[in-house]
């Protein structure tokens, strides 16, 4: 019953993030840029290896290998939670990349058990659908970093000046740190 009340995902597959509107000289120069969120898109291609591999071992090191849910980090987090249940230490997340991908797009920010489980049934719903790539290209491009910052490519441009193919390791590091 709730599978069939998860909303479509054609905003996924179809990904057209907004962009600014950018004013540019007759010889190619940026005289402004207008809107409320700063991105440039970078297809997955164009997305350094060591940014993906930072992404990646920050916030869901095991992508590659479940189906949308990370069963094992979801174990490891209640565990981990449970212990803490006494203390004022921040809790564990469980949430895998297409999760927050599902949440972010699709769902409310309520923290409630409804909520959790249409994220689980929108992860699955996302990875039956789009590939591992496509899946990593969205996030990649969509997660809020800061400083009017949606994605790493602008991310990269605000906080360290240049394009997002140029980052260091350790610059990598920072940008998915955020």
């Amino acid at each position: 019953v709730a599978y069939s009340n998860l909303p479509e995902i054609i905003g996924l597959t179809d990904y057209r993030p907004k962009l600014p509107m950018r004013i540019f000289s007759a010889d190619d120069v940026l005289l402004g840029e207008f809107g409320e969120e700063r991105r440039n898109f970078a297809p997955i291609a164009e997305i350094p290896k060591v940014m993906q591999h930072a992404v990646l071992a920050i916030e869901d090191a095991r992508f590659y290998e479940h189906s949308g849910v990370d069963y094992k980090g979801v174990l490891r987090a209640a565990l981990a939670n449970l212990g803490r249940a006494k203390s004022e230490s921040r809790s564990q997340g469980a949430s895998t990349i297409t999760m927050q991908v599902a949440r972010n797009f699709y769902l409310s920010t309520e923290k409630t058990f409804t909520r959790k489980i249409y994220e689980v049934l929108l992860a699955l719903k996302i990875e039956s659908l789009l590939s591992k790539e496509q899946i990593l290209e969205v996030y990649m491009n969509q997660i809020f970093l800061g400083q009017r910052a949606y994605g790493f490519a602008a991310a990269s441009e605000i906080y360290f000046g240049k394009p997002l193919k140029d980052v260091s390791i350790a610059e990598a590091a920072m940008l998915a740190g955020l």
